[in-house]
């Protein structure tokens, strides 16, 4: 059962210590000091339930799934495909046959890119944000290489938003492809995904949107948004590392060749000739990460039980609070100030590199990120090297945000 959480109750009141309960990890010391973990953004913390949905397989069911006419096959199969309609029903696709299964993000992305190498040509145009992660640049940079079509960029503003303006100078009748996070890992700009997709089908472009870093604090609805492509992490969501989603619209997934050879993607197979399976094992070919898929389905269900309204609420109010009380510190600057923004805040403070600052912080027990965050030109614009990078989920506290403030201060003193 799912730990403690009625989602009516959590309407009427968002109890941050009974949620923290769920999360062992949360209990631990790390250098003496209770762990206080802002590292979010790179990857989210395991409640209880997940941890047991992934016990619970590798004792009692696990096998490989799919034409295993065995007891246990069947019920790890079931768990399987139970998980994508969980996954399905939570980001609104038409079909179960949409929802793609990846190692994650990356590996989604991958896909899409290996995919339109056959679609495009010499002179077509595909457009990429300047708040991307790196692994929304390179493989589009490597299809670019590959079929002779121009990579184009959205520019950014100090503030750390896209200049919509030049993005509707760029589109053109050659525009194929456009792709932009939902939300910046570096900075947290929530980009205006809506008006992309609208604007981007007029010239009869496909979109595909990273949602690594929107799908922990935002519930998308891609029949909604329609978006051609919509891809994610589980880690992020408080599930497991090595699987994510590939969400694409029944048409598209139809156009794309497979992905990889191999068992689970073929129909029929003799030396003469191959025939493909159909969605969605066309693209998923090998034995998956069964425990990851269920444990995928598993970190929904917890995350829809606290409720993403809630979430977003409680987690606006930890920006805010966090926000106001690092602009106080002398020097501090914040890079990412956009009007719509989510729980991530990147700083620097006066000269001081981040890695020592980052360093410092650690041995007080504080975990937070420190570099360029996979987003070398965000970094390049602000002609800095990296930046500190403090990132919320629900079950972080304002005593938490109180403690890494002061210890903040510390180690500002301590480089000075």
């Amino acid at each position: 059962m799912l730990c403690i959480f009625v989602a009516m109750e959590l309407e009427l009141m968002f109890d941050v210590q009974k949620i923290r309960k769920d999360f062992p990890i949360l209990n631990r010391k790390v250098n003496g000091k209770p762990l206080i973990y802002f590292d979010n953004a790179a990857t989210s913390q395991t409640p209880q339930h997940v941890i047991d949905a992934i016990v619970d397989y590798y004792s009692n069911y696990n096998a490989n799934i799919h034409r295993g006419v065995h007891s246990l096959s069947q019920e790890a199969t079931d768990a399987y495909e139970q998980a994508r309609i969980k996954i399905q029903t939570h980001f609104n696709a038409k079909y179960t046959h949409e929802i793609i299964y990846t190692a994650g993000t990356t590996d989604s992305i991958n896909l899409v890119a290996s995919g339109f190498s056959s679609l495009l040509k010499k002179g077509d145009e595909i457009l990429v944000s300047a708040l991307e992660h790196h692994s929304n640049i390179v493989p589009w940079q490597m299809l670019c290489e590959r079929t002779g079509a121009i990579l184009k960029v959205i520019p950014m503003n100090d503030e750390g938003d896209l200049v919509m303006s030049a993005f509707d100078a760029l589109l053109n009748d050659k525009t194929k492809l456009v792709f932009v996070n939902h939300i910046s890992n570096a900075l947290g700009t929530i980009n205006p995904i809506e008006y992309i997709i609208t604007e981007a089908h007029k010239v009869g472009a496909a979109v595909l949107v990273d949602g690594a870093q929107s799908c922990p604090h935002i519930k998308p609805d891609v029949q909604a948004l329609d978006v051609d492509f919509y891809v994610c992490s589980a880690h992020k969501i408080c599930g497991p590392t090595g699987v994510g989603m590939l969400y694409g619209k029944e048409k598209w997934l139809n156009k794309l060749p497979p992905y990889q050879g191999g068992g689970e993607m073929i129909a029929e197979v003799s030396f003469e000739k191959t025939t493909y399976a159909d969605l969605p094992h066309k693209f998923e070919a090998g034995t998956p990460n069964i425990c990851g898929g269920i444990a995928f389905g598993a970190a929904l269900d917890y995350m829809n039980a606290i409720g993403f309204k809630n979430i977003a609420k409680y987690e606006q109010e930890l920006l805010d609070y966090a926000t106001k009380a690092l602009l106080k510190i002398e020097g501090l600057k914040i890079y990412g100030t956009a009007k719509e923004k989510t729980s991530v805040i990147s700083f620097n403070v006066s000269a001081i590199h981040p890695y020592d600052i980052g360093t410092i912080l650690d041995k007080m027990g504080i975990a937070v990120r420190t570099g360029h965050h996979c987003a070398q030109p965000i970094m390049d614009y602000f002609k800095i090297p990296g930046t500190i990078r403090a990132s919320f989920m629900f079950y972080n506290t304002k005593e938490e945000i109180d403690t890494f403030v002061t210890a903040l201060k510390k180690a500002i003193m301590m480089l000075s």
